[in-house]
Formats: structure tokens, sequence, C-alpha cells
């Protein structure tokens, strides 16, 4: 290629650089950790849109760590709001593809984003995709083509989630909570709790350091524990930080 045909895309051109398209990460194994195993890889690199790589816990594998990966950071988001629940048994990334034909009669394959398996035996297909998307009837037309295609001994049914009602602090917050009961103190949570039951000047998460005799990083912690088992009540629209307005669930 001659210097006349090379595009600098940084004097003027602002457009994003059109790049070749790269091959799909692949993790090798991880000690100690479950590998990811959708029926679809959809880690490949991209400039325009954001992939999650993230590990997991639940009673399906003995709380042992899982690697799941998300197509979006909106995907990533209500996975973890899923595995916040405690009614939550298992949760799948990718688990089945099924064949459909669009409005122009094309096949096409689509592959569910999540399956979400619950204690009480309900399995729920998760179908994330953004709001402007949503507004469109053939939008629609495609999800109830995807429906029909999709066995009835896949899930019991196929939940719509619009990825716009996960603003970036919400899904920022929502990664904290699920990082936070990692580290499970249920000793240091029913003190906090009782703490915060009992004391009706409690306002701010910050009101409560003066009330126990606990390192405050320890009592945030709990906090936020607390909050992701919706013990505490709290904005997640909002960053949670010490100023954040919480109350006791009723």
């Amino acid at each position: 290629m001659s210097d006349e045909q090379i595009i600098d895309h940084d004097s003027w051109n602002y457009s994003p650089a059109k790049l070749p398209r790269q091959s799909k990460i692949k993790l090798g194994c991880i000690h100690g950790v479950l590998p990811f195993d959708g029926v679809r890889n959809p880690g490949f690199r991209s400039s325009s849109s954001h992939r999650v790589w993230l590990t997991y816990k639940t009673a399906a594998n003995d709380f042992m760590p899982k690697v799941g990966i998300a197509e979006s950071a909106a995907e990533a988001a209500v996975a973890h709001e899923l595995l916040l629940s405690p009614d939550l048994y298992d949760l799948q990334f990718q688990p089945l593809a099924v064949n459909f034909r669009d409005e122009q009669n094309k096949r096409r394959t689509y592959t569910h984003d999540m399956l979400a398996t619950f204690v009480d035996g309900r399995r729920i297909l998760v179908f994330v995709r953004n709001s402007d998307s949503l507004q469109k009837p053939r939008t629609w037309r495609e999800i109830e083509a995807i429906q029909a295609a999709t066995p009835s001994s896949a899930a019991d049914h196929m939940m719509i989630v619009d990825a716009g009602h996960y603003s970036r602090q919400r899904r920022e917050n929502l990664f904290r909570l699920h990082e936070a009961i990692q580290s499970p103190d249920p000793e240091t949570d029913n003190i906090v709790l009782w703490t915060a039951k009992d004391h009706r000047s409690f306002w701010l998460i910050r009101d409560l350091f003066p009330l126990l005799n606990l390192p405050q990083k320890l009592v945030f912690k709990s906090c936020s524990r607390l909050i992701a088992r919706g013990a505490l009540c709290a904005n997640l629209d909002h960053v949670i930080a010490e100023w954040s307005r919480v109350e006791v669930a009723s």
C-alpha cells in the first residue's frame, strides 16, 4: 500500500478506524476455575462493543468459580443481578442456539444470552437488547420467531430485558455488590444490621461508622453485602459510597 492510500486517523479523519476482524479470545485452563461451557464463544475482539469476562459461583457447581462471557456490559449487569438472588441455583451463558426464519424467510441462528435456573426448578431464558431496538416492531417479530423456535423443554419462559434500564452507575454497583458477597461475614452483617435497625438517626452509610466499634472499611463492606441481600435499600443508579442514602428494608 502506497503512502497516498494510508488514511491518518489521528490528524484529520476522526471516525473510528475500520480494523480487520480479529480472532476470538480463548482462555486456557485456569487452576481451580471451571471453563466457559457455552455453545458459542462471544468473546471476539471489537472496537465498538464491550465484551465482559467474569467468574461466578452457583450452588449447581458447589460454589466453585466458573468462567462466564457476556456480550455487553448490560448483559453482564443482568448476570450480576441474578447472581445476587439467594433463589438462584445455576446460571449459564450462551446456553443453547436455535434456528429460525426471519421476515425475508432466511434461515438464521440465534444463541440465547443466559439461562437462569432457580432452586424451585424454574428455568428462565434471558434475552437482553438495547432500548432503541426494543422499540421497533421488527425486533418483537424476531423475538416471537425465536420463541417459537425454542423447544418448550429448554425453559419455562423467556424474559425480555431492556438494557437501557441499566445505567452506568447501576452496572458498576451490581459488579461491586457481586464482588462483596464473595467474602461473606455473617457475624459482622448481623451486628451492622441490628445497629441500623436500632438507631432512628441512621440516614447515610457513614452514620453507622461512629456507632460501631469496627473499622470503617469493614462496616462499608458489610453494608454492600446487606444491600446485595436486600436487607438495606439504596438507589443503585447512584454510586454507592459512604455518603449514600440507605434505609433498612421493611
